[in-house]
């Protein structure tokens, strides 16, 4: 931390034109508020999601989900991803714990679609990387 501390102090002298040690800790303040805004539990939902979102089987799946607009049979799903149904059943639940999407049993057919938080998601990730 020590080191953390004197690098801002040189960054904040270069900025100041001078810097003081009460410049610093008020900086370390406004910074310590900024980290705490963000909150433990929120932080370690929102990586819930993202970790859910980085194995491409379950990218793919959300992604068809998506697209499709509508459920689709865990059969329809299994021919889109080429894993065994346990490695679907798999990647499936983890993306129903991430709230991703949403499963239920439709007679003998296990029927699955994207939830707003995936649509909201993958929405924001089709634009951050849109050709230009």
């Amino acid at each position: 931390m020590a080191q953390a501390t004197e690098r801002l102090q040189r960054y904040l002298d270069d900025e100041l034109g001078e810097c003081r040690s009460e410049d610093v800790e008020r900086r370390l303040d406004e910074l310590s508020t900024l980290e705490a805004g963000l909150g433990t539990a929120q932080a370690e939902a929102e990586l819930d999601v993202l970790s859910a979102l980085s194995n491409e089987t379950r990218y793919t799946l959300v992604r068809v989900l998506v697209a499709a607009q509508e459920e689709l049979c865990v059969c329809e799903l299994n021919a889109v991803v080429d894993v065994t149904e346990s490695g679907l059943s798999h990647a499936l639940s983890a993306l129903v714990d991430a709230d991703l999407v949403e499963g239920w049993k439709d007679g003998r057919w296990k029927k699955y679609r994207a939830t707003n938080r995936a649509v909201a998601l993958v929405t924001v990730l089709e634009g951050s990387v849109a050709d230009e």
